[in-house]
């Protein structure tokens, strides 16, 4: 059991349930002291020490339900069929393909006919002898499940992560179950041409059709978060541009879901200052009224104008995309993040930040795109954004500018990014294009280069998710 445990823990790590080592201990000795026999009990116990959020705990108890759902049946023994099971059976046998997933109760003549078979067929004598052979003809479904069960750990199905290995995997436990003996036999008794063949065949593919519903039952529960994760690590690392529309919802929620770990890493915590150094000028002029005894204590105090950041987005047709997520990201990390001001260009440049105040995120990236949206022109929307907001850049500014830097041979005004640089805290230029292609045609990146603090590329999520998580670490 300490084993399954830990497999389930596992799970929820993979379905994005934060557990860390110390709690993955306390969750042994949760499962220690109430012990295995008492299932509400222990679910409740192992919630309340591994889940801590609503959300969750509603992942731990679907994973729950699912990971310690052995599907055991009563220790009864199965009622007698009635005429229309009988009849329902004969049909199936007729159709061994289409039967329940559920065994179904052994019937006398079936039993009878291979016992007849096995007098003359070494094989199939063989292989009523078998364990599993036994528990398919006596309907002993607690024998089958743990069979199952066990073909499953000795075969590692917890370790299976894509759809396409579901194949591979229901082989493998067939193997360890034993199935090749009744393979065997259905060859022997196909030779033969003997009548108790239909039979033999209900049992292999009832057989099979039990040990696929559990591996897709596996799959769903170890391979689901799983997937998601290699989905996200495919989408993190592939080109903004390339990602296709019916991806785009994914990336949104990537992109959430990485500004909620850059939240929770650079969050602000609250702090006991003390009062800092006592300023005895003040506090000697203060006591000048009471003959120079200090009742008023005046604190040398150090007011820190706050950080800001001025976004900077070219929203042509080629980098479009790119400036969307960017923005996307700085949004979604207003809790941490200092004030953004943003701002959008083609040709010209305006000031967006009030769309963003009055809209839901991706609507306002919505209508930048059409307001600014158009042909290039670094020089013309330098001068603009000069105009609107050079006067407010000061030490404490952080100018991040997003475009690839063709300016179609017009004039770059590189002045205007040397008075930039030389104002603000830091300039950081993010280009989506391959670092070989700066300086190529018209691009003026090599240029605009020199009046920046750091420039990079950055054309999928994972490099903007670096970029930002330094950004937040430089504006603390």
């Amino acid at each position: 059991m300490p084993e399954n445990l830990v497999s389930f823990i596992q799970v929820l790590r993979s379905h994005d349930v934060r557990i860390s080592p110390a709690e993955t201990l306390d969750a042994m000795h949760v499962a220690t002291t109430l012990g295995y026999g008492d299932r509400s009990l222990l679910r409740d116990g192992l919630g309340m020490t591994l889940a801590k959020t609503p959300e969750e705990e509603a992942i731990f108890l679907q994973c729950f339900e699912r990971f310690f759902d052995r599907g055991l049946a009563d220790v009864s023994a199965p009622d007698a069929p009635d005429a229309d099971d009988a009849t329902a059976t004969e049909d199936s046998s007729d159709h061994p393909g289409q039967q329940d997933a559920s065994p179904l109760p052994a019937r006398a003549d079936e039993a009878l006919a291979l016992k007849v078979a096995a007098e003359d067929n070494p094989e199939l004598q063989a292989l009523m002898q078998s364990e599993l052979m036994r528990a398919l003809l006596e309907n002993d479904r607690n024998a089958l499940s743990l069979a199952i069960n066990r073909a499953g750990e000795a075969t590692g199905l917890q370790a299976i992560q894509m759809f396409t290995q579901k194949g591979q995997y229901t082989r493998r436990m067939l193997d360890a179950m034993g199935e090749e003996q009744i393979r065997a036999a259905v060859i022997a008794l196909e030779r033969e041409q003997s009548p108790a063949l239909p039979q033999l065949q209900r049992y292999r593919d009832l057989l099979r059709e039990q040990v696929r519903d559990y591996v897709d039952g596996q799959y769903l529960l170890h391979a689901e978060g799983k997937t998601r994760q290699f989905m996200e690590d495919v989408l993190s690392k592939t080109r903004l541009s390339n990602i296709e529309h019916t991806y785009l919802h994914r990336v949104h929620e990537l992109v959430r879901k990485m500004a909620k770990k850059l939240a929770a890493r650079h969050s602000r915590k609250r702090r006991q200052y003390r009062r800092g150094q006592l300023d005895m000028a003040r506090t000697l002029r203060a006591g000048i009224a009471n003959d120079g005894l200090m009742f008023d204590l005046h604190w040398r105090r150090t007011r820190r104008d706050k950080p800001q950041i001025l976004a900077v987005c070219d929203v042509s047709g080629s980098v479009a995309a790119y400036a969307k997520f960017l923005l996307l990201f700085l949004y979604s990390l207003q809790d941490v993040l200092p004030r953004v001001r943003s701002f959008a260009f083609s040709s010209k440049l305006g000031e967006v930040s009030e769309l963003f105040e009055e809209h839901p995120v991706e609507k306002a990236i919505e209508l930048v795109n059409w307001k600014y949206g158009g042909a290039t022109d670094y020089g013309t929307a330098l001068t603009d954004f000069a105009r609107l907001a050079l006067d407010d850049i000061n030490s404490n500014t952080t100018v991040i500018i997003l475009g690839d830097a063709r300016n179609n041979k017009g004039d770059p005004r590189l002045e205007i990014m040397q008075s930039i640089y030389q104002r603000s805290r830091q300039v950081i230029w993010l280009n989506p294009e391959s670092r070989r292609a700066w300086g190529t045609g018209d691009s003026e990146m090599h240029r605009y280069q020199s009046a920046c603090h750091f420039a990079a590329e950055c054309n999928n999520l994972k490099q903007l998710e670096r970029i930002v998580d330094q950004l937040l670490k430089s504006t603390r």
